[in-house]
């Protein structure tokens, strides 16, 4: 009998790059976002409960968590931020509630992770991330710090330091998500994930600049893959 393949939840999923490892791999992966789906929708909700997954990964929009919402045209909405937030993490609790096996110790979700910019407002909602990193980490060449909370194992850090040219870019916020077309030849920087069969520099170009700045970072989706097969 055919083995069948584990579902991996990629809420908020948006280009799918957190999840792609896992596809590659021959997981079932489901890209929860919009605008087809939207995570807030209590059907969508049942729906992902229903599929019951194996391992969930939640990035929730960090839109109206940033320090640098001051001056925006739309005043900051945390009421808004959290809204999907709380629907991410009432798939994960109620799966795990309802999916729950009493005679087991252990929950269904092999694991699960809710990422989000490390400085923002949504660490006094959520307490100390689990795990936090930058990029560069993972062996790609820029900084964000990234917070995660949740129940996985620890990717492993293999970090290449950032040389100094690209610790000037980084001081001026990190130059990824102004790139263009053009730029990663011409500032001639190795980006896997824009030479994958999916992004690549060309596709990437056409993003817009939020789009651009939620693209999970190539090393560090391969390592949380890894440890967490």
């Amino acid at each position: 009998m055919k083995e069948e393949r584990k579902i991996i939840l990629d809420l908020c999923g948006g280009t799918g790059s957190w999840a792609r490892p896992y596809k590659e791999a021959g997981y079932d992966v489901r890209t929860i976002t919009l605008p087809e789906y939207d995570v807030t929708d209590m059907g969508v909700r049942n729906m992902c409960i229903e599929l019951n997954p194996y391992g969930i990964l939640a990035a929730p929009p960090c839109t109206m968590f940033s320090f640098a919402r001051t001056n925006a045209k739309k005043p900051r909405d945390l009421d808004e931020g959290m809204r999907c937030v709380r629907a991410c993490l009432d798939i994960i609790w109620r799966i795990n509630q309802i999916r729950q096996e009493t005679e087991k110790k252990t929950l269904p979700l092999k694991f699960w992770a809710l990422e989000n910019p490390y400085h923002g407002f949504l660490p006094q909602f959520l307490g100390k991330p689990a795990f936090t990193f930058d990029p560069w980490e993972f062996g790609d060449g820029y900084q964000k710090r990234t917070a995660l909370w949740g129940h996985f194992n620890e990717p492993i850090k293999n970090p290449i330091p950032l040389t100094e040219e690209m610790k000037k870019l980084a001081l001026t916020n990190s130059y990824i998500h102004r790139l263009n077309t053009k730029a990663p030849l011409r500032m001639k920087v190795k980006f896997d994930y824009l030479k994958s069969k999916d992004i690549h520099p060309e596709v990437f170009g056409k993003f817009d600049r939020q789009t651009r700045r939620s693209i999970t970072p190539a090393g560090f989706a391969e390592a949380f893959y890894e440890a967490n097969k």
